[in-house]
């Protein structure tokens, strides 16, 4: 397929710049084949059964991006993508001229740390503080938001841009079908006999990143840490016994089941994961997908693509246009029925 094929024309306004006032207050187009319905986020639970199981992904965005200058003068912003250890992370670095292996950065004034090595467009930074990287972040980083939010972190994404479940720190963006859920909405779940299990998978900054070549198959994934417990592993085995429905809640989800699913039955434990799914994709563990709308021509698009129906989900995109969805990290949400071939 072409990148051509997963375009679409969306209307700048209706990309969400803040969350709905109320957590939850989101709008649900639930997608069955051509069937489409709008419905609320409130109306979640009643396209549920007793049995089924809901996988989450627990990750917690952690305030990744720094501000500060070289030691040799000139600013310079890094969003650090992962934490190799106490003291060394990967990081994407912006700067007027690129620093090299041995050149130091003071970050808020007061955290400095040397610029290792390379390692294709990242860069690898020790960080020569007392403090770990977290604590680092914590105490001087902002909150990443993405790219095509046009403004800065206020204090209301330091709670809105976090599921209320996040729990495992590693993420630079969030696992957005997440955040339409409230404590009150999982105790309704809970009490209406809806299973519930977790996986983790820190998503990266490429999840933004665009293709960048016309034919789909030459593209190359950006990697990202998963784990899947095996509590979960049970979980879905369970489900399947009953007769349950296992719905994974974003496509992080997706990514980190059908990952740990890519010899045959689902295993538990971690890795890294560069799976592209892509329409034609045969999806072993995943029965119905909660997301969020996503960019034209990104590896998102083709993932629900390949979920839900190529034909189906670029009608349902139209639908929500027409109808002024909010789209993106902080918009409105879709319930996707798997299609079977």
């Amino acid at each position: 397929m072409q990148l051509s094929d997963f375009d679409y024309h969306l209307p700048e306004a209706l990309i969400a710049q803040h969350p709905p006032a109320v957590r939850g207050a989101s709008r649900l187009l639930h997608v069955d084949g051509m069937t489409l319905s709008d419905l609320t986020f409130a109306d979640f639970p009643s396209r549920l059964q007793a049995g089924d199981l809901l996988v989450f992904n627990d990750t917690r965005v952690i305030r990744a991006r720094l501000f500060g200058e070289k030691a040799s003068g000139g600013k310079v912003e890094a969003l650090i993508e992962r934490v190799l250890d106490d003291h060394t992370a990967l990081a994407h670095v912006r700067a007027s001229k690129s620093p090299k292996p041995g050149s130091r950065l003071i970050f808020a004034g007061r955290w400095e740390a040397e610029m290792v090595e390379r390692h294709d467009s990242m860069f690898k930074l020790h960080f020569l503080a007392e403090e770990n990287v977290y604590d680092i972040l914590e105490a001087s980083g902002k909150l990443p938001l993405p790219p095509y939010i046009e403004r800065s972190a206020e204090q209301d994404d330091d709670e809105r841009y976090q599921t209320v479940y996040a729990r495992e720190q590693g993420a630079v963006a969030a696992p957005t079908a997440g955040l339409h859920f409230t404590d009150d909405m999982l105790a309704t779940l809970q009490a209406q006999g809806i299973a519930t299990a977790f996986v983790t998978l820190h998503v990266g900054a490429g999840t933004f990143q665009p293709v960048k070549v016309d034919n789909v198959a030459e593209h190359k994934m950006h990697s990202e840490i998963y784990d899947i417990p095996q509590s979960t592993v049970d979980a879905v085995a369970a489900a399947r016994a009953r007769g349950g429905r296992v719905v994974a809640i974003g496509t992080t989800s997706v990514r980190a089941l059908e990952s740990a699913a890519q010899h045959g039955e689902l295993k538990a434990g971690c890795g890294e994961t560069d799976i592209f799914i892509t329409p034609g994709y045969r999806f072993r563990v995943v029965d119905r997908l909660l997301t969020n709308f996503h960019l034209p021509k990104s590896t998102l698009l083709m993932l629900v693509s390949a979920f839900a129906g190529y034909d189906e989900i670029f009608h349902a995109y139209r639908h929500a246009v027409e109808q002024q969805y909010r789209f993106f990290s902080y918009g409105d949400a879709m319930l996707l029925e798997k299609k079977e071939y």
